[in-house]
């Protein structure tokens, strides 16, 4: 095969499989409807829902925690903050009681900001009962610390990565799926958010891969890691795009991207001489086993 045969595959290797996904469109169109029931009087399946984080992104590989939020009445909002105090845990739990009418009470957890509810397959689902502001954001509950309203603006989000993604022939996406090879491969301590920011950054700021594929991945794979090697140290947090929220690192990645800059290296060079199993292998310590050999 190809460079652009091997990289076609893998990532179609990172792509969820349909019975996967169809059981994830299946559990959130239960947990949509159950909540519409109870908040808005209505039976349907998907108003009021949202996929929110790396799934509603289209930059998932796993499939542990799906993120959603889904809008409650303004009405509710007014119920819960007229409470003398923390009237945020009150509401997460009232939608953990509602959501129990349909799941077992011992896979309902409320906690903090969200309601989880865990599966026996591992897909789990993390909900936030939200509250559409003006502005297109929502308003959202945080029962810590004897409780407070945030602001989070995911639409902005799934807009602007979506958009570039568009305007960089579906490079984006993909770009980040393959990231998040890398970090479960070589065990990098970084967050989903902060991979994706940092690869909307890269394309945004270069033109070289606009009209390009598969072919180049692994040029633009070297050229990513080498940007990653290359930033500030001493930066902590960067601007997710569209929302523009801070998106704070957990630890320094500069010295494993560094290592996959120059293993990437190595693989274009084998390529170069003809060695397509020794490139193969060397990709492969990059980005894990899905990457085919």
């Amino acid at each position: 095969m190809s460079i652009s045969q091997d990289f076609e595959g893998f990532c179609e290797n990172l792509k969820m499989k349909d019975t996967t996904v169809n059981n994830i469109s299946y559990r959130y169109k239960k947990i949509v409807k159950r909540l519409n029931q109870s908040y808005w009087g209505s039976d349907s399946e998907t108003a009021n829902g949202l996929y929110v984080g790396s799934y509603g992104r289209g930059t998932e590989i796993w499939t542990s925690d799906i993120d959603m939020i889904v809008q409650l009445p303004y009405k509710t909002y007014k119920r819960f903050n007229d409470y003398s105090t923390n009237g945020q845990s009150a509401l997460i739990q009232h939608v953990k009681e509602e959501l129990c009418k349909t799941y077992s009470t011992s896979h309902v957890k409320g906690d903090g900001q969200v309601i989880g509810i865990n599966f026996t397959d591992k897909i789990n689902f993390e909900i936030v009962p939200v509250f559409l502001n003006k502005d297109g954001s929502y308003t959202y509950p945080d029962s810590n610390n004897g409780g407070s309203w945030r602001i989070t603006n995911p639409k902005a989000e799934l807009f602007a990565i979506n958009e570039m993604n568009r305007q960089k022939n579906k490079n984006l996406k993909r770009l980040c799926r393959m990231a998040r090879a890398w970090k479960e491969k070589c065990n990098v301590s970084i967050s989903g958010i902060l991979l994706d920011t940092l690869a909307y950054n890269f394309l945004k700021n270069t033109a070289e891969y606009d009209d390009r594929s598969y072919l180049y991945y692994d040029y633009m794979s070297r050229d990513f890691f080498e940007f990653l090697k290359d930033l500030d140290p001493d930066q902590t947090s960067w601007l997710a795009p569209g929302s523009r929220r801070s998106v704070i690192k957990k630890d320094s990645f500069q010295y494993k991207a560094k290592q996959a800059y120059n293993k990437s290296l190595e693989a274009i060079t084998y390529d170069q001489d003809k060695k397509p199993n020794l490139c193969r292998l060397k990709w492969r310590e990059i980005y894990g086993s899905k990457f085919p050999f």
